[in-house]
């Protein structure tokens, strides 16, 4: 079955705890600090890969999780970093905040990878606290916790040429005629449900991959029949490849069904300018005569109509060239890579921002550097809240928190935890 959407839960690793622990020896019972640094936790990965045709596999696995940094060990040895999730996904995904509808990424290439949650990292443990001035600290951090995120996966068939038309015009046939792909073919409507690609060879080793979209209906783009499934997938395709059935076998007019397809494809931007070619199909079941007519009616309108027919190959082969070179001049809609920036941020005391507000008789502090510093810290020992104290007190916390009337023995809040500070 052809799934072309799916909603997934990734949760990456949290990070190792950092170590208190010191090396004693019998010249030294007091020890040198020697706790090791926890390890950072898993990544999770999306990386797209051709060898993955749908997002099946997501309708019976959603939530997905990395692997956990170790801990901090004695000897300064550092915790062995989690393991890295990598979720394998069709060439032509892209990837959403599921929330907000945010594009987090858009997978064109084979093997191309997103990081799409980061590991937490892993918690000092006290040989990183030791200073000339410490040199026997009890403090250590608790490693962070991971990211997790629900997102909305959305796979947009990739191809050179997409096959357009109304239900069955003949878009299977053609693609049947043109390369080797087996696809089903039957006299009825929405017989194609999902993209169909094909490899064609346009001689001199070259080729293109074209796709049979599925079948359009008048009001598609507002998502009527397989409408808008099919609007979203043509938006991939260089060259659109307009069908028409030519003898009108169901009734049809060919010139107002180009016209309603024109209509359906121009509400969407993506697909507005997108070149075109233009065919008519089922040529075989009219006479000469009749094909001049409609290839003049076309005309009138200023629209090169190709008879074809995709039963007979007659006009086929040379519909293929002129797509090919339609092709050949069409922009390329996919970007060259480019490295991501590299860019560290560190702030001083002064950028550091933070807010304090008094709630319920709590003074309250807000502030993202100040909220990691309290939930990362083991105040469990002396030296950790001292440490933690100075580290307020540089970061400008305490001097707001007498400006708004500390007092000793009061209760201050950061985060989710609460402490009672000296004024």
């Amino acid at each position: 079955m052809w799934i072309d959407e799916a909603k997934i839960h990734v949760a990456s690793g949290r990070g190792g705890n950092g170590l208190i622990s010191f090396h004693r020896t019998r010249s030294n019972p007091r020890g040198t600090p020697d706790g090791g640094n926890g390890g950072r936790g898993g990544d999770v990965i999306l990386h797209a890969t051709r060898s993955v045709a749908t997002l099946a596999r997501f309708q019976t696995q959603v939530h997905f999780r990395a692997g956990h940094g170790g801990h901090g060990g004695p000897n300064c040895r550092q915790g062995k970093d989690g393991t890295d999730l990598v979720i394998h996904v069709p060439v032509g995904t892209i990837v959403r905040e599921a929330g907000t509808g945010e594009v987090l990424a858009d997978l064109v290439r084979d093997g191309a990878e997103v990081r799409i949650a980061h590991g937490g990292r892993g918690g000092r443990g006290n040989k990183a606290f030791a200073t000339s001035a410490r040199q026997a600290p009890r403090i250590r951090e608790f490693g962070e916790p991971g990211e997790e995120r629900w997102l909305q996966l959305e796979l947009r068939a990739l191809a050179d040429v997409g096959i357009v038309g109304f239900p069955n015009v003949g878009k299977s046939s053609l693609l049947a005629r043109v390369s080797r792909k087996r696809v089903k073919v039957a006299p009825y409507p929405f017989t194609t449900l999902s993209p169909n690609l094909g490899l064609v060879e346009v001689g001199d080793g070259s080729s293109l991959v074209m796709a049979d979209l599925p079948g359009l209906i008048e009001g598609a783009h507002h998502g009527k029949g397989l409408g808008d499934r099919f609007l979203r997938h043509a938006t991939r395709a260089r060259v659109l490849l307009h069908l028409v059935d030519l003898a009108g076998v169901e009734g049809r007019d060919p010139l107002a069904d180009h016209r309603l397809l024109r209509r359906e494809l121009e509400a969407w931007p993506e697909l507005r300018d997108k070149p075109e070619v233009v065919a008519g199909n089922k040529a075989d079941l009219l006479s000469p005569e009749r094909i001049a007519a409609e290839v003049e009616r076309f005309r009138k309108e200023g629209i090169e109509l190709h008879p074809i027919s995709a039963v007979t190959g007659r006009g086929v082969r040379e519909l293929l060239f002129l797509v090919w070179d339609r092709l050949r001049a069409a922009p390329s809609l996919v970007p060259e890579a480019e490295a991501p920036p590299t860019r560290v941020w560190r702030l001083t005391p002064d950028e550091a921002p933070f807010t304090v507000a008094e709630e319920g008789g709590e003074l309250v502090v807000c502030g993202p550097a100040v909220e990691r510093l309290a939930r990362r810290l083991d105040l469990s020992t002396e030296d950790a809240q001292q440490y933690f104290y100075h580290r307020l007190e540089r970061l400008g916390v305490i001097a707001a928190l007498k400006r708004r009337g500390l007092k000793p023995g009061a209760t201050v809040r950061i985060g989710e935890n609460a402490f009672e500070l000296a004024g």
